[in-house]
């Protein structure tokens, strides 16, 4: 290829190289075991097996679980904080909150850092924003010399009140520069400057520990790319749903954790605007977890209340995905009051599933679908043989015989409790936060999403189910479809009564300033340059905000407010007219545009091959002879009606009785679930 852009999503089984024809458009996939001691070693091994030469790659965009999978496992190297005199246990006691209320032996994690490593200077800055007290330089270089001794390998500084004056900060950072020149300092003001002190020093915390691991792991992997040919800036997938250039993760590292779920919701969401639905729930089912995201009107929905660790919230904005423990590896069981469950237990890749014959006893989703005759006897293409008689047997011993159910009977109701905790965590994400989700398309993908979209969808009304080409790498595919995104926000805490339209004009220009200086650092033109607004607003005496956009010029407060009680209408059924509205935060998002290729688009042609065979699959209790398709055969304007069965080498589609499909111009399969 003479222009070639690479797409690489490291997963924890598996790392997915998705590669694009810039000319043409095509696409071509590569899957290769994951390293995860060192996952750099899958990207080079897979740009091998693919038989990629880097001096051809225009672009090279790349999904990591370092930071990740860094925070998970606490391999973190030694960190320290400096905190005001008096608050050095801010992150230890948190909010007081705990992930399950009712169990009181279950307590939260230690912090990232610990208590001895939390050092404290005296210094103070009111609500307002005035110095009471300058920072005492003497003590603040005595725990300089402290940290050097002994040998942090980062710091964070999270001083009270410094999201309205972050001076003390900075000078406590000048400091520590001074004695250890060598050393990331992650400042809370710049990191995320807001008044909540638990959340601000929580993501300081997180962005210092994961900085070593990750910068060195990028520089690493720059170096190794460049020697092999490769010419351009090393672009990485953050939570936001952008990339960001090595430049920027030295100073928000932890803005890397959890890229590999914004992955899938980027592409969905492009799937979506690609097939004409702005409105789409992406629905991506892998062998142990589902994530599910919404994008409304052709954006994600990005929320800020997410962790990798529950009690230590990382707040920089982030496309919202609930994950939930529901894969084709989940097991079947009987609880105390004798209910049949689903997950979250998984088989996981070892031993896996009964039918994959490595021993597994416990009935999977899997091996029900194994007996429903939706899954054949094989996976990858035949790399994975599949056993009917050990699902059969698994599925009959774990649910059949207990609850005095027949065979088939036991499979669908594995099926059903599966599909139920699905359509659950899609309704949490539509309904539960203002969306229909008949207005919506579901997107479909990862090795099992196109096996149970099509019930997920009937049971929740939506009409339509686009299943993407490589449905088992689309989330590599997310990394080829993002720009260069940062996001830039200051407190901006005043009622709106009193407010006069030029004081929020002048902060977002001072932002907006500050955007376009850091797009200039790694090499954005101004005409790929794009900044949106948005501010975030709440009822006077609320803590809860809401954010809603801001024009390109603010000249009226009234309108703001009004947008406010229209968004607090549509996430809350309810809005408050009457009452006086306070504003939070100012936002801007900045984007450089990174030039895409279009995905290749077929002729459309009113031919449909004939089955390559049928067999016996079960659908509601009853037995039906079902068409079995192989996905290449099908050309574009294919359409099939149901019951079927479609297989491709990463997944298998299933067309319900009274269902029909259609594959598009891109080679989507949409199925029409209204019946």
């Amino acid at each position: 290829m003479s222009s070639t852009r690479v797409a690489v999503d490291v997963g924890g089984t598996f790392t997915d190289i998705c590669i694009m024809d810039e000319d043409t458009g095509t696409i071509r996939i590569e899957k290769i075991s994951s390293t995860p001691d060192d996952p750099m070693k899958a990207v080079m091994d897979g740009i091998g097996v693919a038989k990629i030469d880097l001096k051809d790659v225009t672009m090279f965009s790349h999904g990591t679980t370092v930071a990740t999978n860094a925070l998970i496992t606490r391999n973190l190297p030694r960190t320290a904080m400096v905190c005001t005199e008096g608050f050095r246990d801010v992150v230890e006691i948190r909010r007081a909150n705990k992930e399950d209320l009712w169990d009181t032996y279950k307590d939260v994690a230690k912090p990232y850092i610990p208590r001895r490593d939390r050092l404290t200077v005296r210094e103070r800055v009111d609500a307002e924003g005035n110095v009471l007290e300058a920072l005492d330089e003497e003590g603040a270089r005595r725990v300089a010399e402290v940290l050097k001794k002994r040998g942090v390998k980062s710091i964070a500084v999270c001083f009270m009140n410094s999201y309205v004056n972050p001076s003390n900060e900075l000078r406590m950072r000048d400091i520590l520069k001074e004695v250890m020149p060598d050393i990331p300092v992650s400042v809370s003001a710049e990191i995320m400057p807001e008044i909540f002190e638990h959340e601000r020093f929580s993501t300081a915390m997180a962005n210092a520990v994961v900085s070593p691991v990750v910068v060195d792991y990028v520089e690493r992997l720059g170096h190794k790319l460049e020697e092999g040919g490769y010419k351009r800036e090393l672009l990485l997938l953050h939570t936001g749903g952008g990339v960001m250039t090595p430049h920027a993760v030295r100073d928000f590292a932890a803005r890397l954790a959890g890229s590999g779920i914004a992955a899938g919701a980027i592409a969905s969401r492009f799937i979506g605007n690609l097939c004409g639905f702005p409105n789409s729930i992406g629905f991506d089912m892998g062998g142990t977890s589902t994530d599910v995201s919404v994008s409304y009107q052709g954006e994600p929905r990005i929320t800020k209340d997410w962790y990798i660790e529950y009690g230590y919230p990382i707040r920089f904005p982030s496309i919202e995905v609930l994950t939930i423990g529901a894969g084709g590896g989940s097991l079947a069981w009987r609880d105390e009051g004798g209910s049949l469950r689903n997950g979250p237990q998984s088989a996981g890749a070892h031993p896996g599933p009964a039918c994959y014959k490595n021993g597994n006893k416990v009935a999977t989703n899997t091996d029900a679908n194994v007996v429903l005759g939706r899954l054949g006897t094989s996976l990858a293409g035949g790399k994975i043989t599949l056993d009917p008689a050990l699902a059969e047997q698994a599925v009959r011993e774990t649910v059949a015989e207990p609850f005095g159910m027949e065979l088939h009977e036991a499979a669908e109701a594995i099926i059903r409790v599966a599909n139920a905790n699905m359509a659950n965590a899609v309704r949490l994400l539509s309904i539960s936060r203002g969306y229909d989700p008949r207005d919506f398309a579901l997107c479909a993908f990862g090795g099992a999403g196109a096996l149970h979209g099509a019930a997920i969808a009937r049971e929740l009304s939506i009409p339509t189910v686009i299943v993407p080409p490589s449905p088992g790498v689309t989330s590599a595919l997310g990394c080829l479809l993002v720009d260069i995104q940062h996001d830039f926000s200051d407190s901006f805490m005043h009622r709106a009564a009193t407010t006069d339209a030029a004081d929020i004009e002048a902060q977002f220009q001072r932002i907006e300033n500050e955007a376009r200086a850091q797009l200039e650092r790694e090499g954005v033109e101004p005409a790929n340059m794009v900044l949106s607004r948005t501010v975030e607003m709440m009822y006077q005496g609320q803590w809860r905000s809401l954010e809603v956009a801001a024009p390109s010029k603010v000249t009226d407060v009234t309108d703001l407010v009004e947008s406010f009680h229209a968004e607090h209408e549509r996430e809350y059924n309810f809005s408050r007219k009457e009452a006086d509205v306070s504003f939070f935060r100012v936002a801007v998002k900045a984007v450089g545009i990174v030039p895409k290729a279009e995905l290749q688009k077929h002729p459309v042609k009113a031919h449909t091959p004939d089955p390559l065979s049928h067999r016996s699959v079960w659908f509601d209790g009853q037995e039906h002879k079902a068409a079995i398709y192989e996905r290449e055969t099908l050309e574009a304007g294919a359409r099939i009606d149901g019951p079927a069965i479609i297989e491709q080498f990463d997944s298998t589609t299933v067309v319900p009785p009274a269902m029909s499909a259609e594959v598009d111009a891109y080679m989507n399969i949409r199925i029409d679930t209204k019946v």
